[in-house]
């Protein structure tokens, strides 16, 4: 494919891939780590990072006058799974020593600085608060964390805004740390190149870097299978209807996203796509949209739809659910998959074409594992056919496997619960004095020399057993308990159903005492009273102070 690898000694994988037509070089480094890997408090770290390395190391203190002077610009995107960080200059050799030696350096000396965090959170917080008024990006949000129970998946890579204004410095120069390293890292140097003279810098500016004394452990949870529809609903200030359907889908790596991305294509493609026809032609959306996300561990298929506010919502949804679900009827044809394909082959070879975005294209790939998949998922797309599509279809585009979201714009902003934060509890109790200490209870010693010493037995008029434990308790508790035995085996047999009920009742009321009266009573009397049943014996424990015994 044009392509070569290298692997340096302290773990960084190399790619080099010479193309003499062009007269630029593009360097890109991936660093395999995106907000799929956020803990808690971490919510946007990776993205806040992608920020930070741009601020300087102490031999490229100026990193963004660097890139200006070398005829480029500042270019890094984060995504699920990894960060991207890509530069496109003038092939001159000393544009790319500098280029591979800022990137060498910014890798693994950028100087996070509680300074340079403070100013950069706004401007990833402008960010995020501008992502809030796109319907599509705040409804996939959505969708996303409802969607996700347990898997990192279900952080935005945006973040979370409390986490993006609050985190300490300290916690982000660890993550840094931690994940900014040689072995977990791909460099890509594609255009204008003499292999040769191009790994030999490699070597003098990456090959420097010592390897990481850590171990990074691979992330191990796994989301369960989902166990129902989920619903989301979105009310927003605005003026756009929107419904996007998700469905769990396989990982990136799996044989099944090939024919996934076929599908895709079926439903949303303009304007043969079936989507666009049912929807769009059909003057019950202004657009739709379907997409399969690649994504290191099982990722997400999303199905939508825009919606003028003049149209109705539900219409919308009920079709495009309609729609899908009609796929295990109204099979998918060869004609239908051939254009996908067409389609999505002709991007892949034109991509691969240009030297200048194919790092970007690779980091993706490289992030679900191994570059080389790219290639492998092209190969399988080349094999697709309709049963294949068919296949996936009914396999994952279930009801119990989907979350619905709906976007619905509002005339003014609806009234919301805002929770206070929590206060401060030193400031709560500095001050408090409590009521006086109730009486201790003796220091009692459990032997049972000592209780059958102690003990009270007799024998009531009934014949009931009477054991009594006088002791000094703690506030002058008193505990009772009470066992009654009865029947014989033929009596009992097959009514202990009955006793366990029976016994459940009888905190219900009586002909005298309601069952709030009961329960108004014991809460008076400081009382707690629990009642059993069973095939042999009924029973019940009672804890209570002295006073009210």
């Amino acid at each position: 494919e044009g392509i070569t690898e290298y692997r340096l000694p302290n773990g960084l994988r190399v790619l080099l891939f010479p193309d003499p037509s062009k007269p630029t070089i593009t360097v890109n480094v991936t660093v395999l780590v995106g907000s799929g890997s956020e803990g808690y408090g971490e919510k946007g770290m990776a993205h806040l990072l992608e920020h930070m390395v741009f601020k300087g190391t102490p031999g490229h203190p100026n990193i963004p006058k660097e890139l200006n002077e070398h005829g480029t610009r500042p270019n890094g995107t984060t995504s699920f799974d990894r960060t991207n960080y890509f530069e496109t200059f003038a092939a001159t050799d000393e544009n790319l020593r500098w280029a591979l030696d800022m990137e060498a350096d910014r890798l693994v000396n950028s100087s996070i600085a509680k300074s340079d965090l403070d100013t950069e959170m706004t401007v990833v917080r402008n960010e995020w608060e501008a992502g809030e008024n796109f319907p599509q990006s705040v409804l996939q949000k959505r969708i996303f964390a409802a969607a996700y129970e347990w898997h990192g998946y279900s952080n935005t890579v945006i973040g979370a805004r409390s986490d993006i204004e609050n985190v300490p410095i300290q916690r982000l120069q660890a993550f840094y740390r931690k994940y900014y390293q040689t072995d977990n890292a791909m460099l890509m140097v594609a255009g204008k190149i003499d292999e040769a003279k191009t790994l030999a810098l490699v070597n003098e500016t990456f090959g420097k870097i010592a390897p990481p004394t850590r171990k990074l452990e691979r992330d191990y949870t796994e989301e369960p299978t989902q166990d129902g529809e989920r619903l989301v609903t979105l009310g927003r200030v605005g003026d756009v209807q929107m419904v996007m359907v998700g469905y769990h889908v396989p990982a990136g790596p799996h044989p099944d996203s090939a024919a996934l991305q076929v599908l895709t294509t079926v439903l949303a493609d303009r304007p043969s796509g079936r989507l666009h026809k049912a929807l769009v032609e059909a003057n019950k959306a202004t657009s739709v949209f379907s997409f399969a996300m690649r994504l290191r561990d099982p990722g997400m298929l999303l199905v939508g739809a825009e919606v003028r506010k003049d149209q109705s919502l539900d219409v919308a949804k009920d079709e495009l659910l309609k729609t899908i679900d009609e796929l295990a009827t109204r099979a998918v044809t060869n004609e239908e998959v051939e254009r996908a394909k067409q389609t999505l082959l002709k991007n892949i070879e034109l991509n691969l074409k240009n030297t200048d975005f194919i790092g970007l294209t690779i980091s993706d790939w490289a992030a679900q594992g191994d570059w080389r998949l790219l290639f492998l998922h092209r190969d399988r797309l080349r094999k697709v056919v309709p049963e294949d599509v068919q296949r996936v279809a009914g396999s994952f585009l279930k009801q119990a496997n989907r979350t619905v979201g709906l976007y619905l714009p509002v005339d003014k902003v609806p009234e919301r619960a805002a929770i206070p934060r929590a206060p401060n509890v030193a400031e709560l109790v500095k001050d408090y004095k409590g009521d006086p200490a109730v009486a201790a209870g003796e220091d009692f010693d459990p032997s049972p020399t000592n209780i059958e010493s102690r003990l009270r037995r007799s024998t009531l008029p009934g014949g009931l057993k009477l054991a009594l434990l006088p002791k000094k308790t703690r506030g002058a508790s008193v505990f009772a308990s009470l066992t009654l035995r009865y029947g014989d085996d033929a009596s009992l047999k097959g009514r202990g159903r009955e006793a366990s009920l029976t016994a459940a009742m009888l905190m219900r009321g009586s002909r005298q005492h309601t069952r709030q009266q009961i329960k108004d009573e014991l809460d008076r009397l400081k009382a707690r009273v629990n009642l059993f049943g069973s095939a042999t014996q009924a029973g019940a424990s009672i804890e209570t102070v002295r006073e009210n015994l």
